[in-house]
């Protein structure tokens, strides 16, 4: 079932959560794509992981960016999710896809996550938005998953510096769009997220 929520913090961000009924400590904030190529929380990519994650019990917020602001206010709108989602749970993880998976990135080196997982993201939003930056003041599991065949977005440098970090890296063998592999994106997702949350109740 899903229950629509108004995020607070000055900007108009809608979202649905997602559950399976029952009383979860753990939820996962998902940060669509691009707003301005038509990205929402509705994306085949982000409501694929939200199924495999309530299917085990783990909630998902979905959320839709307020105006658009050139990646900052979207940073913000991630952050207010976060803050949402933390006076509510004991675990909240984040996950995105594309622009919302630097997002997701960006989001959680400036808020307190337990696991991030981003799925073909992208080296910068900008000049100012850095996820390479970003991966190294986050103090949490991090994923990064992307597509072997993936020529729309500079992933490149993003996988290799979290290589670096120690963090986990996975790839698929898909392009940007991972057309026919949002099973195989959810249970990559979903797998590292599940074990990255339960380490954390059980920490």
């Amino acid at each position: 079932m899903s229950e629509s929520v108004l995020v607070p913090g000055g900007r108009d961000v809608r979202a649905s959560l997602d559950q399976d009924g029952g009383a979860s400590d753990a939820v996962v904030v998902a940060c669509p794509p691009h707003p301005e190529h038509g990205g929402s929380r509705h994306d085949a990519r982000l409501t694929a992981v939200s199924d495999a994650l309530v299917a085990t019990g783990i909630d998902c917020l979905r959320f839709d960016y307020g105006p658009w602001d050139g990646g900052r206010g979207e940073r913000t709108d991630a952050e207010n999710a976060v803050s949402w989602a933390s006076d509510r749970y004991v675990r909240v993880g984040l996950f995105g896809y594309s622009f919302g998976a630097t997002v997701a990135l960006l989001a959680a080196a400036e808020t307190q996550v337990d696991a991030v997982s981003a799925l073909a993201p992208t080296a910068t939003l900008g000049s100012e938005l850095d996820a390479l930056a970003a991966l190294e003041a986050i103090h949490a599991p991090v994923q990064v998953v992307y597509g072997v065949r993936d020529s729309t977005v500079e992933w490149e440098s993003v996988v290799e510096r979290a290589r670096e970090l120690g963090h986990r890296t996975d790839d698929l063998a898909a392009d940007h769009f991972f057309v026919g592999q949002h099973g195989s994106v959810a249970e990559t997702v979903v797998a590292f997220l599940r074990e990255s949350l339960a380490e954390k109740r059980t920490s």
